[in-house]
C-alpha cells in the first residue's frame, strides 16, 4: 500500500504521525509525497479549536473529492478530531473508509485493513516507541516526554482529547533521544502539554531538572531545546543548568495566555502575575541572553478594557522575541462556553492591537541585535534559524554565504527587519 500523510496541528501530533507512519513503513508499505501516487490518505487531525477543526474537516472533504475522481482508493482519518468527535466524524463524513482513535495508531496495520470507526480508550502509559521516523528536517526533531493535561484551564480541550497527563519513563525519554543523536539529530526539542509537570505522574515530583541532567550526559548530543513550560514550574535550577552549558538552547516557550489577575482567575490559571512576573525576573537574571517565547488569548470572558491595557503594557515591559496571539475561541465541553461572551469584533480589534504592540517590540529589539553575535543553526545552505527560533514556529534567517545544513554555529547579525534577519556565518 502507498500511502499519503496529511499532519495537521501542533508538534505533539506530529510524533504521533511520526510513529505511525514508521510502523507502515517497517510493515513494508511505502510512503509518497503526492497524493496522485498514493492508493490511500491518512490524514492524522488536529480537534483542539474551532479553527482546526475547520481545517481538518476541508483536509477531509479534499481528500473525499480525490477519492470520488479516482485518484485515490481510500481515506482514513484519525488524530484528535476524532478523539474529541468520536462517532461524529464517520456521520458528518460517511465515505471515509476508516476512522481510527489515537490508541488505535499503535496497531494501524490492521486498522486500515478494515472499513468503520475504531475507537480504544486513551493509553494510560507512555513508551519507547516501537518505530519511529522523522517528519522534519534530518538534523532536528520533537521529543515527546509526555501527553495529556491536569491543569484543566477553562479555555482548553485537551484535557478530554488527550487525557490526564502521563509521562514517558525517564529511561525511555533518554533512549529515544540517545536513538536520535545516533540518526544525526543535531537538535532536540522536549515537547508535553506542560514539559515542566514531567514525572509528576511517576515519580510523585515534578523531574525536568533531573531529565536534564540525564540528557547532558549523552555522547553526541547537540542542543535540546525547551518547549512549553508552566510559569510557576520554570524553577531556577532549571535556569541555572541552562545557564551554565551550551548544550541548552537559551530559549524557552511559556505560554503565559495572560498577565491581569482577574482574567488569570476566570482562565483557572494556577499562576498570578506576580508569579509570572518572578519568573520572568528569575530567567532575565539567571539567564541574561534568554530568548522568551509566549502565547496570549485576547477576548477572553470578562476580559475588561483595563485588562486588556495591562497586558499591552507588560508585553511591551518584557519584550518577547517570540509572541502568539489568539483571539479566544468559544469551545464546547470547557468551562468558559458558559461564561459571557465578548463580541468578536472586539477580540478581533484587541488581537490587531497586540500583534502592532509586539511589532514595536521586534523593531527595539532588531536595534539591539544588529551587529551582535549568536548562535545559529543551519536549516539549509543559506538559511536556517538563530537560538531564538524553534522549528516550524518562530522565524528563519538567512546567511551571507552558505554554510553545511545542520551545523550549529555562531554568527553575526548584518541586518533585521521584523522576523526577516541576515546572519554572516564566523568561522570557528
Amino acid at each position: 500500500m502507498k500511502f499519503y500523510l496529511i499532519s495537521l496541528g501542533c508538534p505533539k501530533n506530529l510524533t504521533n504521525s511520526e510513529e505511525f507512519s514508521a510502523r507502515l513503513l517497517a510493515k513494508g508499505h511505502k510512503m509518497v509525497f503526492t497524493p496522485e501516487k498514493a492508493d490511500e490518505i491518512i490524514i492524522n487531525t488536529c480537534g483542539f479549536i474551532a479553527s482546526a477543526v475547520k481545517e481538518a474537516k476541508d483536509e477531509i472533504r479534499y481528500a473525499l473529492e480525490l477519492k470520488k475522481k479516482g485518484t485515490v482508493k481510500k481515506v482514513a482519518v484519525t488524530g484528535c478530531l476524532v478523539e474529541r468527535f468520536k462517532e461524529q466524524v464517520e456521520k458528518e463524513f460517511p465515505e471515509l473508509d476508516t476512522v481510527f482513535s489515537i490508541t488505535a495508531q499503535e496497531h494501524i496495520e490492521d486498522v486500515l485493513k478494515r472499513r468503520g470507526t475504531w475507537l480504544e480508550p486513551l493509553s494510560q502509559t507512555l513508551y519507547l516507541p516501537e518505530y519511529k521516523m522523522s517528519l522534519t528536517a534530518p538534523h532536528t526533531a520533537y521529543l515527546k516526554v509526555a501527553d495529556g493535561c491536569n491543569n484543566r484551564c477553562a479555555y482548553c480541550t485537551i484535557p478530554f482529547i488527550r487525557g490526564n497527563y502521563r509521562s514517558k519513563p525517564m529511561k525511555d525519554v533518554v533512549r529515544e533521544a540517545k536513538l536520535m543523536i545516533e540518526n544525526g539529530v543535531k537538535e532536540i526539542s522536549l515537547i508535553a502539554q506542560d514539559t515542566t509537570s514531567y514525572g509528576m505522574d511517576l515519580y510523585g515530583k515534578p523531574q525536568l531538572m533531573e531529565l536534564l541532567e540525564k540528557l547532558l550526559k549523552l555522547k553526541g548530543l547537540g542542543r535540546l531545546r525547551i518547549m512549553y513550560g508552566y510559569p510557576h514550574r520554570v524553577t531556577k535550577e532549571i535556569a541555572r543548568l541552562m545557564a551554565s552549558t551550551d548544550k541548552i538552547f537559551h530559549y524557552i516557550d511559556i505560554p503565559l495566555q495572560h498577565i491581569a489577575d482577574p482574567v488569570l482567575t476566570r482562565m483557572n490559571r494556577h499562576c498570578d502575575a506576580a508569579q509570572t512576573r518572578r519568573t520572568l525576573d528569575m530567567l532575565k537574571t539567571e539567564v541574561p541572553d534568554i530568548s522568551l517565547r509566549t502565547n496570549f488569548i485576547v477576548g477572553f470572558p470578562g476580559e475588561t478594557k483595563k485588562d486588556f491595557n495591562e497586558l499591552k503594557k507588560f508585553v511591551k515591559e518584557y519584550e518577547f522575541d517570540n509572541m502568539g496571539v489568539f483571539e479566544y475561541f468559544r469551545e464546547k465541553g470547557t468551562a468558559a462556553y458558559s461564561m459571557e461572551q465578548i463580541p468578536a469584533a472586539v477580540k478581533h480589534e484587541r488581537a490587531r492591537e497586540l500583534e502592532e504592540v509586539q511589532s514595536r517590540v521586534i523593531d527595539d529589539i532588531n536595534k539591539r541585535l544588529v551587529g551582535t553575535e549568536l548562535e545559529a543553526i543551519a536549516d539549509g545552505a543559506d538559511f536556517g534559524r538563530t537560538y531564538k527560533d524553534a522549528p516550524d514556529i518562530d522565524g528563519k534567517v538567512t546567511f551571507t554565504h552558505p554554510v553545511e545544513p545542520g551545523s550549529i554555529f555562531k554568527a553575526r547579525v548584518v541586518a533585521a527587519e521584523g522576523y526577516e534577519r541576515e546572519l554572516e556565518p564566523l568561522g570557528k
